[in-house]
């Protein structure tokens, strides 16, 4: 369904320690650096079909984060939850919600961890058991 997400960091280097140690646990490689047209850095992570953009905000203001979104990033199993979520505060992120684990709900069972990066974006590691 998604082709990519862009986010906004006020910390370009700091966002790509995080997301490269993150990103890493599930397989995708470091960024690849770009500079737009404008002049502002970025960062793209590509994996599985899908992108993550990180960039300096294009309009020159402080990037911040959106009320009530969350990018939800898929995971192999359980362990790679965890691993994703204690991999993601070992690099300056924040544990969100409940403790990572299963829950059981209207969209059936599955195993999720939810963190803030350093910009406080909200990121989801979800597994759904078969």
């Amino acid at each position: 369904m998604f082709n990519h997400i862009v986010i906004g960091s006020n910390d370009l280097e700091r966002s790509k320690r995080f997301y490269d140690a993150v990103l890493g646990t599930l397989g995708a490689g470091e960024a690849l650096r770009n500079t737009a047209p404008s002049g502002h850095a970025r960062l793209f992570y590509r994996h599985n079909g899908g992108t993550l953009g990180i960039t300096e905000p294009i309009n020159g203001e402080a990037a911040c984060v959106a009320n009530g979104s969350t990018i939800g990033f898929k995971c192999e199993s359980a362990e790679q939850v965890q691993q994703f979520h204690d991999t993601a505060l070992a690099h300056g992120g924040v544990s969100i919600e409940d403790p990572p684990g299963l829950r059981d709900g209207s969209l059936g069972a599955m195993v999720l961890a939810y963190v803030r990066d350093p910009d406080g974006h909200k990121l989801c590691a979800v597994y759904r058991p078969r």
